[in-house]
């Protein structure tokens, strides 16, 4: 599997890519291509542009939550896919994977923070597989579904309001997902932004995959600010964890990413990093 990063907060050292708060990433695996959620805007399509390769040509796009910095680039998208189909230029109509409450109405402060198009929008541009339970994207690449949550430490936090069936509630993000990579030396596992919690993805994805041994985790952790319970939990679960290295990225701050060094082999994530897993 070969993952390339189109989307972070930060971007590599001495190359001119754009960055932006939030995450996408392309990844191969066997013969499929991934898009893994689609950032903030189209900036996503720029750096792919600069790193020649070609999103004309996905298999499938995941989202793994309804934010609006994970999926908002979908417009941009659809604009892409439309001017191909125009200009009779080539094109595969991927299939759009996601929990089937990413596209509910969220808030915070009343600002809209959710996702711009709606499910039947969507529907005019994709194929859909909205999915609560694991999804096998290829042999080895699953889409985790709806993530158990069972320690004591994380998502104990709404993130803002959701709106549906005339209810409002507090969000906890139940639609917050991920995916498992089952390597040859153990699992790789990709998340958005991990509400539903880091630790919690980790052991659900063990669980999915039959797999204990974990070799990377990349992507956002949830780790802005955290309470002092939720740091010292995670950083005891990587102590334990023994990961041969990490990725933590867009929504962890610094103080949190120099506490997670101490815990485990972190190391550093930007626009236009391309990592290889067997």
């Amino acid at each position: 599997m070969k993952l390339n990063v189109l989307i972070d907060n930060n971007t590599l050292i001495d190359r001119y890519f754009l960055g932006e708060p939030g995450v996408s990433y392309l990844i191969q695996d066997e013969d499929k291509q991934i898009l893994f959620d689609t950032g903030y805007s189209n900036t996503f399509i720029t750096n792919a542009r600069k790193l020649n390769l070609n999103l004309m040509q996905s298999d499938f796009i995941v989202l793994s939550h309804g934010h609006m910095d994970h999926t908002w680039g979908l417009d941009g998208l659809i604009k892409l896919y439309t001017e191909a189909k125009i200009e009779s230029l080539p094109y595969q109509k991927p299939t759009l994977v996601t929990h089937p409450e990413t596209f509910q109405t969220k808030t915070a402060d009343g600002i809209d923070i959710g996702c711009i198009l709606t499910e039947s929008m969507l529907h005019q541009h994709f194929e859909m597989k909205l999915s609560k339970k694991p999804f096998h994207l290829t042999d080895r690449l699953i889409f985790l579904g709806e993530i158990e949550r069972l320690n004591d430490f994380e998502n104990k936090e709404p993130v803002g309001k959701v709106h549906f069936n005339s209810k409002t509630e507090d969000d906890f993000l139940l639609d917050d997902s991920a995916l498992a990579y089952k390597g040859k030396n153990g699992l790789v596992i990709i998340t958005g932004c991990s509400h539903s919690g880091i630790c919690n993805i980790i052991q659900y994805a063990k669980k999915v995959c039959n797999e204990d041994k974990v070799i990377d985790v990349i992507g956002g952790f949830h780790l802005m600010k955290p309470s002092k319970k939720q740091l010292s939990g995670t950083l005891d679960y990587f102590k334990k964890l023994k990961a041969k290295e990490i990725h933590a990225c867009h929504c962890v701050d610094l103080t949190s990413k120099i506490s997670l060094s101490k815990a485990a082999n972190l190391k550093d994530v930007g626009v236009g990093l391309s990592l290889n897993y067997k």
